[in-house]
C-alpha cells in the first residue's frame, strides 16, 4: 500500500481535512484514504487513494487535489 503522510491537508477548493489513515476496500482491496473534515460537523469521508493524490486542472493550471500541510496541522514552511 502506498505511504501517505497522516495529518492536515488542504483541498484545492480551500477547506482543510485531517487524514486518519489508509484503509482497503473489503471487496476490491483498493486503498481508500480515511479523512475528517475540519469544519462543520467534522464528518468522516473516504476517497480512493489514486483520486486523493491526483492532480486536477483549475483554470487551466494543474495542481494537487490535496496539499499536505503537516503532521501537526501547521504549514510546512514553519508557520
Amino acid at each position: 500500500m502506498k505511504d501517505l503522510p497522516l495529518g492536515r491537508y488542504r483541498h484545492y477548493k480551500g477547506r482543510d481535512y485531517c487524514v486518519i489513515g489508509v484503509a482497503k476496500h473489503s471487496e476490491t482491496q483498493e486503498p481508500l484514504v480515511v479523512y475528517r473534515c475540519l469544519y462543520g460537523d467534522f464528518d468522516l469521508w473516504v476517497r480512493p487513494l489514486r483520486m486523493f493524490t491526483e492532480r486536477v486542472s483549475v483554470n487551466g493550471q494543474s495542481q494537487s487535489r490535496f496539499t499536505f500541510l503537516g503532521a501537526n496541522g501547521k504549514d510546512e514552511g514553519g508557520a
